[in-house]
């Protein structure tokens, strides 16, 4: 079954993964032409970025475009887009993935792809890309037989009793939400940082699929990374039944109504930061829906649409999905080891080899 483009044009993500395909094939180009299109985009970028940081050099020798949006939008509509490979689709959500923010404003390139002028830009890639075999199992539900723990080289393995973990978990919540209401100023503009995730426990056993030839997935594919360059993989016997399945943004806010977490003062001011909204938020309560499922994942579709992006949950609350891996899946119950450990090396920037 093949991808339905429009998902790609959907969320955040899926939109900034078009953006970073149409970037790369500049950069694959090597003309002059490309060049200076690449410049005018990385500029208008920039501009848009509410942090972009500071130039560093000689500033008087740039040559800065008069350039907005929709100067970037004709551009990079002229674009050819190239024939992808299974590597550069990889990258490309990988990138995606890599520049996802939760504890600030988005970036200029987000702001840039979420852009109305921008729409049929990406949907010429958001075709290209749904092309491809590399993304058919996007849209899949969890790959019940191959599913693998990545221990990063500082992070070992270690898993505990995970009634004991999500008890831990839900007590420690409701603790920081209770200290967050009494201490934290109101105010969602205020300068205050804190918890911005919305994962499950992140010591229970959570588990991707392997790739082709690149190990799991997530070692290409993680959020908010400490720049990790090698990692021990490991296969586990996950559980397959009772799997709740975040496909999308209404799977997610199923979730939040049936078992709703008050985080509106722990969340308030990063979560403000991200989306503008000034309101009451909620996460799923992970302790409550361990008490249905054995375990949760969200597939890459679902993560592409729904991540980065304020959901409404109803009621006059609002969520995000925010700390996820794509196709990652987080166990309520104990899973096993289940065969030989792999060694594996990013030779390349997001381009892992086994050791």
């Amino acid at each position: 079954m093949s991808l339905d483009p429009d998902m790609l044009l959907d969320g955040p993500r899926g939109r900034r993964l078009c953006l970073q395909v149409a970037m790369s094939a500049l950069d694959a180009s090597d003309t002059d032409e490309a060049r200076d299109t690449a410049s005018t985009v990385w500029w208008v970028i920039r501009r848009l970025d509410p942090a972009p940081g500071t130039l560093i050099g000689d500033v008087d020798r740039y040559v800065i475009p008069d350039a907005g949006p929709a100067h970037a939008a004709r551009v990079l509509s002229e674009v050819s887009v190239p024939d992808l490979d299974e590597l550069e689709v990889r990258r490309a959500l990988a990138d995606s993935v890599s520049l996802a923010r939760y504890w600030q404003e988005l970036d200029g390139g987000d702001m840039l792809a979420a852009r109305p002028e921008m729409r049929s830009v990406l949907a010429r890639v958001a075709d290209a890309v749904a092309a491809t075999p590399w993304v058919s199992w996007w849209e899949s539900p969890i790959a019940a037989k191959d599913q693998w723990v990545v221990q990063w080289d500082d992070h070992p393995f270690a898993p505990g009793d995970p009634r004991v973990l999500l008890a831990e978990w839900r007590r420690e919540a409701l603790e920081e939400e209770a200290h967050a209401e009494r201490e934290r100023p109101r105010d969602p503009t205020a300068m205050w940082g804190g918890t911005w995730w919305s994962t499950p426990p992140y010591r229970l056993v959570h588990t991707t699929r392997s790739l082709a030839g690149g190990g799991a997935s997530e070692l290409w594919h993680v959020e908010d990374s400490l720049g990790w360059e090698s990692a021990t993989i490991i296969p586990v016997a996950a559980p397959s039944h009772r799997v709740y399945e975040i496909d999308g943004v209404q799977a997610w806010v199923e979730l939040c109504r049936q078992h709703p977490l008050s985080v509106t003062a722990s969340r308030r001011h990063e979560w403000f930061r991200v989306t503008g909204r000034d309101g009451a938020w909620v996460q799923p309560d992970w302790a409550a829906v361990a008490r249905k499922y054995d375990g949760v994942h969200l597939t890459v579709a679902g993560y592409l649409t729904a991540a980065t992006q304020l959901i409404d949950v109803g009621d006059d609350l609002a969520t995000i999905v925010a700390g996820w891996a794509p196709d990652s899946t987080y166990w309520f119950v104990p899973v096993s080891v289940d065969g030989a450990s792999e060694r594996w090396r990013d030779v390349d920037t997001n381009n892992w080899r086994r050791v």
